[in-house]
């Protein structure tokens, strides 16, 4: 579903509709979400940052400050497309691995390569999966808000939504109707009535 200009998928709305269907249908799932960020914690990670966090994640991490770690696959807390969400330790974390990597990609000559396509200082890791790859929220002035797909050894990231509302109306519209997901080779199955699943369509 493409975004129409002027059209509101309002975050914490869409947040709330889709946690309450991991509470009726994938209860692990949602027994794995943490609490959320207090206001300092969120504003030391701004400050380490050195930029203001998009209000979608602000407003995801005040509400929950990631998930239980999982240690494999058959633990809950992968509802994201297989990806578990981060909390801010590890966000920071995972921002200053990729900021490095496009200062070192600089330093060598290979910034074509490297910045915008496979790391930025502006890309805001928010989940992972157990394979090491993260889905991130873009930073970048003309690509405030976009939603990535950042997968280790791809030559690029794969562009996933345009902002973090429009991805939650298209998982709440999957996982209602369980069916697949719009542009994505997804759709949604709960494993053995605990955990939600996101298999090739």
């Amino acid at each position: 579903m493409d975004q129409h200009p002027g059209e509101a998928f309002p975050f914490e709305e869409l947040w709330h509709r889709f946690r309450g269907w991991l509470l009726r249908n994938a209860p692990e799932d949602h027994h794995a979400l943490r609490p959320g960020a207090s206001g300092a914690e969120l504003s030391a990670l701004e400050e380490e940052l050195g930029f203001p966090l998009h209000d979608d994640l602000k407003s995801l991490l005040s509400t929950h400050n990631g998930v239980t770690p999982r240690r494999s696959s058959t633990q809950a807390g992968a509802f994201l497309l297989g990806y578990s969400l981060l909390d801010t330790a590890d966000i920071l974390e995972w921002q200053q691995n990729l900021a490095d990597t496009a200062r070192e990609a600089v330093e060598e000559g290979c910034e074509d390569e490297v910045i915008g396509r496979t790391a930025h200082q502006r890309w805001v890791p928010f989940a992972q999966c157990l394979t090491g790859d993260l889905l991130f929220v873009d930073h970048r002035g003309e690509r405030e808000g976009e939603v990535g797909e950042l997968c280790f050894g791809s030559p690029e990231y794969l562009w996933l939504w345009p902002g973090m509302g429009l991805m939650l109306h298209d998982l709440c519209a999957a996982v209602d109707g369980m069916s697949p997901l719009p542009r994505l080779d997804r759709r949604p199955r709960v494993h053995e009535g605990r955990m939600l699943e996101w298999v090739a369509s």
